[in-house]
């Protein structure tokens, strides 16, 4: 008797992350970033002030060695975008950030900064922007909205989006 193959769709709804992660890996690969982990994180990595106002562009890493076992026998570089006026500050604070990023990253990567001056993206800044709690009429509507959804970690993925759409319409000023 003759089975049909099984079916290679998967089952299921996959995170979005996962579509992103796949689509972005090579444009980080190419400017060096093993992943987003660093590009995400970058305002908890040099602080809100830093992170509002400069972004990170590539990480140099250093050509190997025709002998090297794989090891790489210098640090890499991180190359940052950062404001002029803010360019003293993050030159000041390159020795903080170095021993942040590479906490973060849980390894020695990067051993200095090289920084290039020039405005940062306004999406960039907005994204870095800590916005304020939504009012508890839009909170209400947003719970409502939701309540009926099943699974909880679904409900609280969908209302965490409407409370960034929310965060996103008033900084525009477009209202509630």
């Amino acid at each position: 008797m003759n089975m049909p193959p099984p079916s290679r769709r998967r089952q299921g709804a996959r995170p979005l992350a996962d579509a992103l992660g796949v689509a972005m890996s090579p444009v980080l690969a190419a400017k060096g970033f093993a992943n987003r982990e660093v590009i995400g994180s970058w305002a908890a990595i040099v602080g809100d002030r830093l992170g509002l106002r400069s972004r990170p562009l590539k990480i140099d890493w250093p050509k190997r060695h025709p002998g090297a076992a794989g090891e790489h026998t210098e640090p890499a570089t991180l190359v940052v975008l950062v404001e002029s006026a803010f360019a003293p500050e993050m030159q000041h604070a390159a020795p903080v950030v170095l021993a942040r990023l590479n906490a973060h990253l849980g390894w020695s990567a990067v051993g200095r900064i090289v920084l290039k001056q020039g405005p940062v993206a306004a999406q960039s800044v907005a994204a870095c922007q800590v916005a304020s709690e939504p009012d508890d009429a839009a909170r209400a509507a947003i719970d409502q909205a939701v309540a009926a959804i099943a699974g909880p970690e679904l409900r609280d993925s969908v209302a965490r989006l409407g409370l960034a759409i929310n965060r996103r319409s008033r900084q525009r000023g477009e209202g509630g």
